[in-house]
């Protein structure tokens, strides 16, 4: 008998089709991030100049303020450093602000002590968190004798995504040996609300994250939803934590991983791969900076762009299977 394919809606993954409701809003959040009004307010032509301290000896000209607005200008759109010195020469020109811009040599050497504040909205109540992690390609050098490298250089971005939002709570960017799971109370240290819900994959199915998770500022404790691994056993400690894993294994055991993933809601982690496509979209997928520190300022300024266009307007999708 001749072997016969499967029909479409037999396979594993079935690609669903997605309908935006707020299409007019989405559209017009669109067109906004290419926008290319600028403006200074007054706060930050005054804030420009950095204020003279009290050590002796030279002091910094530019405040973390103007070197941040020139590193986020260099990302939104993509420029080198010299292009961006000249860039933002040519605005303070135009609006005939008369400040005095950083040169690039300047902007390289500050970008690796900038602290960046990732923009979030503001809330309340306990968050429904996705921790994941993707691959950053960096500039590896030129190998002896022209050819090109013989491995490919990249670092590993660690995320914390509102599953509600998708907004960026939390990240830190490592080399590509850090275990994920040893990033999760670094992450959770960025975070200031309690924790309803904390979902992840199976590089995160350790006892370190569930006690980060279960440890994160007093309050009920939050649902963990990590898919265990393929010869994950029981645990028997008493805690929360290793209960609600305890219970994870039974139910794939009874109902198998891709009812348990439906049922228990776990399928709402592609929220987060979503928001990697999105960053990689907007920033692009290879870093720009050469050294470490500059990269993680680089990443944290990224997470901010993400944030903010996200401002801007989201889709309301739906499903229409």
């Amino acid at each position: 008998m001749a072997h016969r394919y499967p029909k479409r809606s037999q396979l594993k993954y079935t690609k669903q089709r997605y309908r935006v409701r707020s299409w007019p809003t989405y559209e017009a959040g669109l067109r906004k991030r290419g926008d290319l009004t600028l403006w200074l307010s007054e706060d930050a032509i005054a804030a420009w100049r950095a204020p003279t301290g009290e050590k002796p000896g030279g002091q910094p000209v530019y405040s973390d303020l103007a070197i941040e607005a020139a590193l986020t200008v260099r990302l939104v759109y993509g420029l080198a450093l010299r292009q961006t010195e000249g860039f933002l020469q040519s605005i303070s020109a135009l609006l005939d602000l008369g400040l005095r811009i950083p040169d690039h040599t300047t902007l390289s050497r500050r970008s690796k002590a900038v602290n960046v504040r990732i923009p979030v909205s503001a809330s309340d109540g306990p968050l429904h968190i996705m921790i994941d992690s993707t691959g950053l390609r960096i500039h590896s050098g030129n190998a002896p004798g022209g050819g090109p490298p013989k491995r490919r250089a990249w670092r590993k971005l660690h995320l914390v995504v509102n599953a509600d939002t998708g907004e960026i709570l939390a990240s830190a960017l490592t080399t590509h040996r850090a275990r994920d799971a040893a990033q999760v109370s670094i992450l959770l240290a960025q975070i200031g609300n309690a924790l309803a819900s904390a979902m992840a994959d199976g590089a995160y199915d350790t006892s370190s994250v569930y006690a980060a998770v279960e440890a994160h500022v007093s309050g009920p404790p939050p649902t963990i939803l990590i898919a265990p691994r393929r010869d994950a056993q029981a645990n028997g400690r008493s805690t929360d934590g290793p209960r609600q894993r305890n219970a994870t294994i039974q139910a794939i055991d009874v109902v198998g991983r891709r009812r348990w993933a439906h049922e228990s809601g776990y399928t709402r982690r592609s929220l987060v791969e979503t928001t990697m496509s999105r960053y990689k979209a907007i920033t692009g997928g290879t870093m720009r900076s050469r050294t470490m520190s500059s990269q993680r300022t680089e990443a944290a300024l990224a997470c901010a762009i993400v944030n903010t266009m996200n401002h801007l307007g989201m889709p309301d999708g739906y499903c229409m299977a």
